[in-house]
């Protein structure tokens, strides 16, 4: 078997991607997202490629499941088990006010109501020693009275447990043995750092969306092999590595963004492999657009994320990279307030109604609506033609609906439409960038997605970045990025000190454990990797400040007790993170951290085939910046465009699935290996 097959669900189309490393030939397909039966979609996919899945090595799969789960509020009855005097920790949470101003403020709503959590008397002090023992009589009681609660999953999280989980273990024991039907989630399997609030959050939302995460990947396990998969399966994760289904289940909590990241993880190669490792990831789908900054050829990480906004989002403290997402896609509808301003977004048609332009019942105008009406997209060849486009039912749609009223053509309509969704989605990647000490004219930009290419240029020109990058297959970059992905996990352990009060010995001892932890998880998951790396951080901050900065270290250095290699290190990564250090300032370990990544082996794609060609391309018209009257186009297919070959803008140059758009003044450059590269015209590195 040499079949490598990625597969990502996305809120409008699921994308498969699959290489035969055998023969060198390429399967993709992109199909409607079946919300009723998700894996269907998946089945659908594998049929329209044509990949013979019994000869599939392996399967990387993405989804939104349990992030949509969460923002639905369609998760299991969820119980909360907490330590004696505890129980509103998780229902009060942090007293900052993100939002000052804002009069409609509210504060994260806990999924779990107050009524159904519970105190338990054990307590453990903060270093660990026990206070109060476990009365496991009482735990089978509270278990008599969770089953007539009707209770699908519990959270355990009790006071100081990531110092000493031997409670959290004992009623784990005690749940699973007498509710054998219930999900259960303890807090120091999930994660051992402190902060109690964010690891209740943590800890809860893994249980609420467990039981029908679990089902999902065991029915997509089940059907796939129906269909005679024999390989095996993998889930991507948050941190942009692969997990088993097993890890998947028992962790569901770190998928929550598993469909996005693959796309930055592709990002980040294609930039590698042209030559950038400053790279800017944008990918618009049908729902979102997406934006997540690579410096130096690495993902940017963050150990904490807001689901549904950082102001009144559900916290989750687990390593993720580090995306900004707004609801603009292809499917964003266009609306008119109550006082007249044109909006677009974050309502979505997504794939059922879908735009009107689609002919699936769709009646409100979207940001795909107004792109055929602008000539941008191709009506009779939209998904090569396997799904022609209802021009005339978009223009009537936007005209009643936008047009009429704000006393405008329809051309200027759907031109404005376009300019605000660019607007809001230049905002994503400013935030990556400018908002984080980053000069986006430093990088460049590589746009995914079905919609990335449609967008990409008119982005970059709102932040004057020099060049977008269109890979091959750009509406299937995110499985292709499945395929490139590493088996990847992250430990945390909290171990509070002052730098210079540190027992090393102890710290080593740590590090072993979590070593061990992580080689035990790596043999259950048995996932073939050629080589492991394990690399450990210690979380350091000045006394005073109330975040962290990662400090990579090495065993050599814990061995030592390197105080001073440790101090300096730290001295010089805040100073080029924030400008300025601080090294007569005491400073504080918080946590140590260990993140082993297990290389697997990669298709390795074929390049562009080298001929000798002048490609033709077809005319249609096209609205630019002239809204008075359309531009005859030219309109290039891509798969026509031999390596080498450049051509100045305004163009379009079509492929299965997406469309790019560049602009007078701008040169595309076809590279060897069939990547597009946009010279912005007037824009350069400043």
């Amino acid at each position: 078997m040499s079949i490598y097959l990625g597969v990502d669900i996305g809120g409008t189309f699921t994308d498969l991607i699959a290489f035969d490393e055998s023969s060198g030939e390429l399967f993709h397909a992109k199909r409607p997202t079946t919300y009723f039966d998700l894996v269907q979609g998946i089945l659908d996919c594998i049929d329209k490629s044509g990949v013979d899945i019994s000869h599939t090595d392996n399967i990387v799969h993405g989804s939104t499941i349990a992030i949509n789960t969460v923002i639905e509020k369609t998760g299991a009855r969820t119980a909360l088990l907490t330590t004696k005097g505890t129980r509103d920790v998780y229902s009060i949470g942090r007293g900052s006010r993100p939002e000052a101003y804002n009069l409609f403020f509210h504060r994260p709503r806990p999924v779990v109501p107050r009524h159904l959590t519970f105190e338990v008397s054990g307590r453990m002090l903060a270093n660990g020693e026990e206070l109060t023992p476990i009365d496991r009589g009482e735990i089978k009681a509270l278990c008599e009275q969770l089953k007539e609660q009707g209770i699908e999953a519990i959270a355990v999280c009790f006071l100081h447990s990531y110092a000493n989980p031997a409670h959290e273990k004992m009623v784990g024991e005690i749940l699973r043995e007498n509710l054998p039907n219930c999900y259960v989630s303890l807090s120091h399997e999930i994660l051992r750092e402190y902060r109690e609030y964010e690891r209740t959050s943590t800890t809860v939302l893994n249980s609420y969306v467990g039981p029908k995460v679990s089902r999902y990947i065991n029915e997509l396990h089940a059907k796939t092999n129906d269909s005679g998969f024999k390989g095996s399966l993998s889930i991507m994760q948050s941190n942009g590595g692969i997990m088993s289904p097993q890890t998947a289940g028992a962790k569901p909590v770190n998928m929550m963004e598993s469909g996005p990241v693959g796309g930055i993880i592709a990002s980040a190669e294609i930039g590698k492999s042209l030559g950038y490792t400053n790279v800017i990831a944008f990918d618009m789908g049908g729902t979102t657009a997406k934006a997540s900054l690579i410096k130096d050829g690495e993902a940017s990480m963050t150990e904490m994320y807001y689901i549904g906004g950082s102001a009144s989002g559900q916290p989750v403290m687990i390593p993720v990279v580090d995306v900004v997402e707004v609801g603009t896609g292809g499917g964003s509808i266009a609306w008119i307030d109550e006082v007249g301003t044109l909006k677009v977004g974050p309502q979505s048609a997504g794939s059922d109604p879908a735009p009107i332009c689609y002919g699936k019942g769709g009646t409100e105008p979207t940001f795909t609506d107004a792109n055929v009406i602008l000539g941008r997209i191709g009506a009779a060849d939209f998904l090569g033609g396997d799904m022609p486009l209802d021009k005339e039912s978009a223009v009537k749609g936007l005209q009643t609906q936008i047009a009429e009223p704000l006393h405008i053509d329809t051309i200027r309509a759907a031109n404005a439409i376009f300019q605000i969704a660019i607007n809001n989605m230049s905002l994503a990647v400013r935030e990556v960038s400018v908002e984080k000490g980053y000069d986006p004219r430093e990088f460049v930009l590589v746009a995914s997605g079905g919609a990335g290419p449609l967008s990409a240029v008119a982005v970059a020109r709102e932040l004057h970045i020099p060049k977008v990058i269109i890979p091959r297959f750009p509406a299937h970059f995110s499985a292709i990025g499945m395929l490139l992905t590493d088996q990847k996990h992250d430990f945390v352990r909290t171990y509070f000190r002052q730098l210079e009060e540190v027992d090393f010995n102890a710290l080593l001892t740590i590090h072993h454990e979590m070593v061990e932890e992580a080689r035990q998880l790596l043999d259950e998951e048995s996932i073939s990797a050629k080589e492991v790396d394990y690399q450990a951080y210690l979380d350091i901050r000045y006394v005073g400040q109330e975040f962290t900065l990662l400090v990579p270290i090495d065993e050599e250095t814990l061995r030592k007790g390197d105080i001073a290699a440790i101090r300096t290190a730290y001295d010089d990564i805040h100073d080029k993170r924030f400008g300025h250090k601080a090294p007569n300032e005491p400073v504080e370990m918080v946590n140590i951290r260990l993140t082993v990544t297990g290389e697997r082996s990669k298709p390795q794609f074929p390049a562009l085939q080298k001929r000798n060609s002048n490609p033709q391309p077809l005319y249609r018209p096209v609205y630019f910046d002239d809204l008075s009257q359309a531009f005859h186009c030219p309109v290039y297919d891509r798969e026509s465009l031999p390596p080498g070959y450049e051509f100045a803008g305004p163009a379009l140059i079509q492929e299965y699935a997406s469309t790019t758009v560049i602009y007078e003044g701008d040169v595309c450059k076809v590279s060897d290996t069939g990547e597009l590269i946009v010279s912005l015209g007037g824009i350069k590195n400043e």
